[in-house]
C-alpha cells in the first residue's frame, strides 16, 4: 500500500540516538552508530521522532510500505524495550559559580554534551553565538588547565583524526555553516597525524563560506604551549 513512512537520511545522521528514543512504537533502532528504520509496520508515519532530530537526517515520504500493524508493535513493546544509549543524546550542561573563602577546587567548565565530533549534532541550540573550539583527544590530558583556558565559554568538539579514521572537515563545515558559531580555536598535539585535525577544521572553515576569527594552539607532548 502507498502510506505515509519515515525516511531516514544516513548521511546526516549523527547517531544522537534522539529518534530511537522518540519513536513510542520501537521502529528505529542504532546500526554502526546510524539510526536505522528497522521494522517498516512498526512505523505509523506521525513523525514523533522527526522534532527529536538535531541533524534534521528524518523526514516524511510517501511510498510503498507495508500497513501501520499496531498489535505488533504493543506485543514487541510488551515483550522487550529496546536498549537507547542515553550517554550520546545532545544536551546543554548548566553551570553555577560558587563563591567560597578559600581557593576554589578545580570544575569543569564543560558546557554541552556530546563532545565528541562523531557524535556531536549537526545543529543544536548551544551552538548559537558559540565560540567553538575544536581539539585533538589528547590535548586535555597533556595540557593541565585546559577545562580554564580553552573550554570555559567554548562549545567543545574533540576527536583524533589517526584512531577516527575519517575526514573532520564536511561535519565541520556544515556545523560552522549552519550555525552562528562566532569564532573558532583549533588546540592540537605537535605530533604530525594532528595535522589532519588542523587541516580539516580549516577546510571547514574555507568550505563554509564565512569569515570567522580563528587560531591554532599547539600543545606539547610535555605539556607545554609551543606557539599560537
Amino acid at each position: 500500500m502507498i502510506r505515509k513512512i519515515i525516511h531516514i537520511d544516513r548521511d546526516k545522521c549523527t547517531g544522537c540516538g534522539a529518534c530511537a528514543e522518540a519513536c513510542h512504537e520501537g521502529a528505529i533502532a542504532m546500526v554502526d552508530g546510524k539510526a536505522e528504520l528497522m521494522r517498516e509496520d512498526f512505523c505509523d508515519g506521525f513523525g514523533d521522532c522527526l522534532p527529536a532530530c538535531p541533524a534534521d537526517a528524518i523526514h516524511i515520504e510517501e511510498r510503498e510500505a507495508p500497513a501501520y500493524d499496531e498489535s505488533a508493535v504493543k506485543a514487541a513493546r510488551a515483550a522487550e524495550k529496546p536498549h537507547i544509549c542515553p550517554g550520546s543524546a545532545a544536551k546543554a550542561l548548566r553551570r553555577e559559580e560558587a563563591a567560597t573563602a578559600s581557593a576554589p577546587a578545580a570544575k569543569s567548565r564543560l558546557s554541552q554534551w556530546p563532545v565528541q565530533i562523531k557524535l556531536a549534532p549537526v545543529t543544536a541550540p548551544f551552538y548559537r553565538g558559540a565560540n567553538l573550539l575544536i581539539a585533538a583527544d589528547c590535548t586535555a590530558y597533556a595540557y593541565a588547565a585546559f577545562h580554564e583556558d580553552f573550554i570555559r565559554n567554548r562549545i567543545t568538539l574533540v576527536g583524533c583524526p589517526k584512531l577516527d579514521g575519517v575526514d573532520y572537515s564536511k561535519k565541520l563545515g556544515e556545523i560552522i555553516a549552519g550555525n552562528d558559531i562566532k569564532s573558532v580555536l583549533i588546540v592540537r598535539m605537535e605530533v604530525p597525524c594532528c595535522g589532519g585535525l588542523e587541516f580539516a577544521a580549516k577546510k571547514a572553515l574555507q568550505e563554509s563560506g564565512k569569515f570567522l576569527p580563528w587560531r591554532v594552539v599547539t600543545v606539547s607532548t610535555d605539556g607545554n604551549i609551543l606557539d599560537e
